[in-house]
């Protein structure tokens, strides 16, 4: 066997191998993210661990539901949604369903599986606007920034 014809064939059985052991590019490039898991604080919610879940619950007051979610761009590093949140003025017995916009980021690996890390909703027709420092981090199940 010549030298060429060793390496295209070393090259091709390492290619099979690949992709038979699911290593191949295609492979990764085709994994699509989850929102979070369910995890610390909101290890009693639903929504996490799905991709795009058309309604999330951390578990706690109505202010941690969002229901009726559409989302733009799922598998892009940051992606967008509207859905419906309990606007909790003057107080949470009070509030009212309100439409929000919900933000997902932090696109990465976390507990062996692609997932967006990070989420985060609010209200801009009440001047709220989204601040990437203060957010439910769905990774390790806790709040950051609060």
């Amino acid at each position: 066997m010549s030298r060429p014809a060793g390496a295209a064939w070393l090259a091709a059985t390492f290619a099979a191998t690949a992709a038979i052991a699911g290593c191949s590019q295609g492979a990764a490039s085709a994994a699509i993210p989850v929102l979070g898991r369910p995890a610390g604080d909101f290890a009693h919610g639903t929504g996490w661990g799905k991709v795009r879940p058309s309604e999330i619950f951390n578990g706690g007051d109505p202010t941690g539901l969002v229901t009726r979610i559409r989302w733009s761009g799922w598998g892009a590093g940051s992606i967008t949604g509207t859905g419906i949140s309990d606007w909790p003025y003057p107080s949470v017995a009070a509030g009212k369903q309100e439409p929000v916009k919900i933000v997902a980021f932090n696109l990465g690996i976390c507990a062996g599986k692609l997932m967006y890390k990070a989420v985060e909703w609010y209200f801009p027709q009440h001047g709220q606007a989204f601040k990437a420092n203060q957010y439910e981090n769905v990774c390790a199940g806790r709040y950051v920034g609060r």
